[in-house]
């Protein structure tokens, strides 16, 4: 009888094994490279400024039912502010985000700026002085 690092599949061609190393980047999905560039984003704006207590998170599409005081888009992103004894907390859309860039390649700017422009708003600064290469290109949140 084999033993178990000798045990083959019907077929004869031994136990399967991932496609991919898991260091290789197709091992990564998508969400969690999209929550790499968020973390990314977070990290060098608290590098430059402290940011004190402010919670990210990403979720992959708004919820269906906005706020009467909301625009009737889809929002990339909400700020909710500090409640009590919860800090601000930033909510980042994946999948809104991810359909309004037309190059992959700009997804890090984009998330960049959202990220820079939300903290802003809970810090109530400007964004430039969070990030000086903060720049506004037209997408909507």
């Amino acid at each position: 009888m084999p033993t178990a690092r000798q045990r083959r599949d019907r077929h004869g061609r031994g136990v399967r094994g991932p496609l991919a190393w898991p260091r290789v980047p197709a091992m990564t999905s998508r969400s969690a490279a999209f929550d790499d560039l968020v973390l990314d984003a977070v990290e060098r704006i608290e590098r430059r400024v402290g940011i004190g207590e402010v919670e990210f998170a990403v979720e992959m599409v708004p919820p269906s039912d906005p706020s009467p005081w909301e625009a009737r888009q889809v929002p990339l992103s909400r700020l909710f502010p500090a409640d009590g004894d919860l800090p601000p907390r930033v909510v980042l859309y994946r999948r809104p985000i991810e359909t309004r860039v037309e190059d992959p390649i700009d997804l890090a700017a984009i998330v960049n700026d959202i990220v820079v422009e939300q903290l802003a708003g809970a810090l109530g600064v400007e964004p430039s002085t969070l990030d000086p290469n903060y720049h506004r290109d037209g997408y909507d949140d």
